[in-house]
């Protein structure tokens, strides 16, 4: 058997070259991440910088320590404050009185010139004391490097499960259709007495020995490729500029053995599918597809088709919120794409035929591409994939943007805004001015956690009920005081006329408040509304105003330039949400397109490849084509129509899992009561199904021109 599939692997070069390319970048690209994830793990240990010469430094608390129940017992939770606590100042008169004290850059943390263990003692638990490296946790954004990293592994994994995702569709697919074509010669191996066994271990076998090959030729391509992927990703701002692959070896191993195991599990299938062709095989030749969709292919495809639909309903009914993640918008339609991709077989035949084209050569296009199900199929699931890829993560992501913008903008009747930085609060007669600031509450969520809230401090209640107009489920925001609070639909204990306590920006409280207003939940940044007298530490960030109505109202252009004295960058309204909240980030955008691109470099292999296999057996059917009057170009035409057609099949399955993606965003942005702004990235889409209908064609009209000569 080793003889035969030595033979076969030599003899078939050209069929398998598209698997070898496929499975190779696969393995190359997964090295590559996870040669870039290993690098995320760590952030590199930084030497403290703002009090490098001091041996101690005593900082102010930055956490709020909270007792709840863990089952039958109580544990200590602490959360992150926005800033840490200035120095006590009886403590800081201690510590000036026995040892030299430096400051620099602010009161919540200093430098003490004394022995630790004297310090630790007479600190106590009124401050935190840090030593050696600890001392750089008292630096600005000591949690900068680590929050950096979170973002980068989050898209390498994303990265990584595309690419793992999209390689076994490309790998089954290419060998499945590989199978299809050569049922003549498994006819002719079992006419010479091979069992079904030896037919399955052969393909087994075959697919064994590329994917060692490819996988081997994978590691290298990603050692090569991983330096360059974390330059780009430091140039686009998408790693710190201090990011680097370092020298783990367990992503060599875990891309080479999931390479071998791809490639072995495309090919099983396949090889089941040609342990059953029977010897007669070599007797028959049909131009008519028949029994293209196997029981199990169908219930799998009909499975996940009916699992992605159930977990967006499931999740618009339960949890919309969850439906704005990445998690969630990345992982589902990959669930959908897998159902209509396995079910292709059945959906291309009723959609080549539902599409009219005109002519004798548009009814030979639509006839044989109806007729050769398996060949339509395995050119449209590609283009599906990257379709419905670019058309949902991309749509998603420009949608939850554009609605978090068009959110912003609906929830004030301010003419004017003014932002960046801290502040100084104005006083127009004749108009409206509401001044705001970021702060954060911290409650109780249950009895076994504390859950952190970034709020907005108000600074004139009543102003601030003139020119909001938020999403108000109960309440009125109008009754908003000193010992007050408006707070949103995902607090638990949230019913108007109920006290909660809350715990301070600060870290002081607990702080005992009554709600006067519920919230839509929306987009996530309806609330949590207080006074300043419950926001110790914040200062006015945000400066809305707008002419009063009336014969003694402000002009607009007095009102625009008594704001220009705030400070801060007066825009309108619309300027103002348009540059607060882009459609996306430049670094968003980016990330999304690396993984749009890995989707498209597999197309492009597996149409190519599908493509010169598909037509370069089709000898026989374009001679006969031929004798019948065809001319050469004619037969180009029809050829390379067939393909262009695939392609459009494809595109179209691919923008209906798009809108049912989009469908259920929308469902559960409207369940929110935020404003529904859904966007179909047309461009994108557009844009990756062209490059798809010109390598398609291309690749078809190579081998017809060869053939038809």
């Amino acid at each position: 058997m080793l003889t035969v599939v030595l033979c076969g692997l030599r003899a078939r070069w050209a069929a398998f070259l598209g698997s070898f390319v496929a499975l190779g970048l696969g393995v190359g690209l997964l090295t590559t991440m996870g040669l870039g994830l290993s690098a995320t793990f760590d952030a590199p240990e930084r030497t403290p910088q703002r009090f490098a010469s001091a041996p101690v430094v005593v900082k102010g608390r930055d956490a709020v320590t909270v007792d709840v129940r863990r089952g039958p017992h109580t544990a200590s939770v602490s959360r992150k404050l926005d800033r840490p606590q200035p120095v006590d100042t009886e403590l800081l008169r201690e510590l000036k009185a026995r040892w030299t004290v430096t400051a620099a850059g602010g009161p919540d943390a200093v430098g003490v010139h004394g022995p630790a263990s004297e310090v630790r003692t007479l600190v106590g638990d009124r401050a935190q004391v840090l030593t050696g490296g600890e001392r750089r946790l008292a630096d600005p954004e000591p949690e900068r490097d680590a929050e950096a990293l979170v973002a980068l592994n989050s898209l390498l994994g994303t990265a990584g499960g595309v690419t793992t995702f999209v390689s076994v569709f490309v790998v089954a697919s290419t060998f499945a259709f590989a199978v299809a074509l050569r049922r003549r010669e498994f006819g002719l191996l079992r006419t010479a007495g091979a069992t079904p066994g030896q037919v399955r271990r052969i393909l087994l076998a075959e697919a064994a020995g590329v994917g060692v090959l490819a996988s081997a030729a994978g590691c290298a391509l990603g050692a090569w490729g991983a330096p360059w992927l974390a330059q780009v990703l430091v140039d686009g701002d998408l790693a710190p500029g201090w990011f680097r692959i370092g020298d783990a070896v367990w992503p060599f191993h875990a891309a080479f053995w999931t390479g071998v195991t791809v490639a072995v599990a495309g090919a099983l299938a396949a090889s089941r599918r040609a342990g059953k062709v029977g010897p007669t095989a070599v007797l028959r030749e049909a131009d008519v597809d028949t029994g293209v969709l196997p029981l199990g292919r169908a219930l799998l495809g009909a499975g996940l088709l009916l699992a992605g639909a159930g977990l967006l309903l499931q999740t618009c009914a339960t949890e919309p919120s969850e439906l704005l993640k990445r998690k969630t918008y990345t992982t589902v339609p990959m669930l959908l794409i897998t159902g209509v991709a396995l079910l292709a077989p059945l959906l291309v035949r009723p959609v080549a035929r539902a599409l009219r084209l005109p002519g004798t050569t548009g009814m030979l296009v639509r006839e044989n591409s109806a007729a050769a199900v398996r060949r339509t199929a395995a050119v449209a699931a590609p283009v599906l994939v990257t379709v419905a890829l670019a058309g949902s993560l991309l749509g998603s992501a420009t949608t939850v943007t554009s609605t978090k913008a068009a959110e912003a903008r609906g929830q004030t009747a301010a003419r004017w805004v003014v932002d960046g930085g801290e502040l100084t609060p104005v006083r127009v007669p004749g108009a409206t001015v509401s001044a705001t600031g970021a702060t954060s509450v911290f409650v109780r969520d249950g009895a076994e956690a504390l859950v952190k809230y970034g709020a907005r401090a108000v600074s004139d209640p009543a102003a601030f009920a003139d020119l909001a107009r938020l999403p108000v489920v109960a309440g009125d925001v109008r009754d908003l005081d000193d010992r007050s609070i408006v707070v949103n639909g995902e607090w638990q204990r949230g019913r108007v006329g109920e006290r909660v306590e809350v715990w301070l920006a600060d870290g002081s409280g607990p702080v005992t408040l009554r709600v006067v207003a519920v919230l839509a939940l929306g987009t996530g940044d309806n609330g949590p509304y207080v006074t300043r007298a419950n926001a110790p530490g914040s200062v006015v960030d945000r400066i809305e105003a707008s002419e009063a109505e009336g014969v003694n109202g402000a002009s607009g252009a007095a009102l625009n330039t008594a704001l220009g004295g705030a400070g801060g960058t007066v825009r309108t309204v619309e300027e103002w949400a348009a540059a607060t909240h882009p459609v996306t980030s430049p670094q968003t955008r980016l990330g999304l397109l690396l993984v749009l691109g890995i989707a498209l470099v597999y197309t492009v292999i597996a149409l190519a490849n599908t493509l010169l296999m598909a037509t370069s057996v089709r000898g026989g059917e374009l001679a006969s084509l031929r004798l019948a009057g065809a001319t050469r170009a004619q037969i180009l035409r029809v050829v390379t129509g067939e393909a262009a057609l695939a392609v459009t099949i494809g595109a179209l399955l691919g923008l209906a899992v798009t809108a049912v993606v989009l469908a259920s965003l929308g469902t559960g942005l409207a369940a929110l009561s935020a404003p529904v702004a859904l966007s179909v990235p047309w461009g994108t889409a557009g844009a990756a199904a062209g490059a798809c209908a010109v390598v398609a064609t291309a690749a078809a009209a190579l081998p017809a021109w060869r053939l038809t000569r």
